[in-house]
């Protein structure tokens, strides 16, 4: 494996490409030392860069994403080698429950954490629920955060470590949204999924505000598959969840659901 030359083929900026620097240096301790290893927490478009960099290099298995539970959007990858089950201790949960009549939002808890210095990559979700902030972080941060993590926004917290089955995921709100579209156009689809002109979209996909399961995507007419996961910055994501059939006029039924 060419390292420089995948890494030159693959990563789209120069941060991209230290961070597939940075996964391709784990993929090589553990073939290396023959030892488990993990990358830090990556977002759903580093998760996608990072699978688009191990099918270029031709890594298909020996390798798990874990977020702590099924529907994390943050995740670890986890490289094995052959004598090695995924690793369950290369992530800790923990409950930060709030005291008093405070709720502090998602950006409240997240500001805090920051705010002690942990970075973004040592994190991973954070489910917000009506009394508590239920954490899923590098087991390094375990005993700093239990000690240090005591309050967020204007809401005193009480930290301490649960377990992967106590964990709990609040329901993901979602709205249905049912159209029809000429083409499973990229600009046509997201113009249903976000509700705004056909125009609009386009001129958002353009200026590279748009994302397709994950990925830049620049291309109006790009085609768009049912599954699809379409993002766009200041509108939010939606799901392309059902594709029908024509109309009586030849228009494509589709139904997206959109994240709240």
């Amino acid at each position: 494996m060419d390292k420089q030359k995948l890494l030159d083929r693959v990563a789209s900026s120069s941060e991209e490409r230290v961070l597939l620097a940075r996964v391709l240096d784990k993929y090589e301790q553990m073939e290396r030392r023959n030892i488990p290893t993990a990358t830090a927490f990556l977002s759903e478009s580093e998760q996608a860069a990072a699978g688009r960099l191990l099918n270029a290099a031709g890594i298909h298995s020996g390798f798990v994403w874990n977020g702590g539970y099924e529907g994390a959007a943050r995740k670890i990858l986890q490289f094995l080698p052959d004598w090695a089950e995924e690793d369950s201790s290369a992530i800790c949960y923990l409950r930060a429950a709030f005291r008093g009549d405070g709720r502090p939002t998602h950006r409240d808890c997240l500001g805090s954490l920051m705010g002690l210095g942990i970075t973004r990559e040592k994190l991973g979700d954070l489910l917000v629920s009506e009394d508590a902030c239920d954490l899923i972080a590098a087991p390094e941060l375990s005993a700093f955060l239990v000690q240090n993590w005591d309050s967020a926004g204007r809401t005193k917290l009480s930290v301490s470590e649960i377990g992967p089955e106590e964990l709990v995921v609040p329901e993901q709100k979602i709205q249905v949204l049912r159209d029809t579209v000429m083409s499973l156009r990229l600009d046509a689809v997201a113009a249903t999924g976000f509700g705004i002109s056909r125009g609009r979209a386009a001129e958002l996909i353009r200026a590279g505000r748009v994302q397709l399961n994950h990925t830049d995507c620049c291309k109006p007419d790009h085609s768009v598959s049912q599954g699809d996961v379409v993002t766009a910055r200041g509108f939010g994501k939606f799901v392309l969840a059902e594709v029908g059939g024509l109309s009586r006029k030849g228009r494509i039924a589709i139904a997206v659901h959109r994240y709240l």
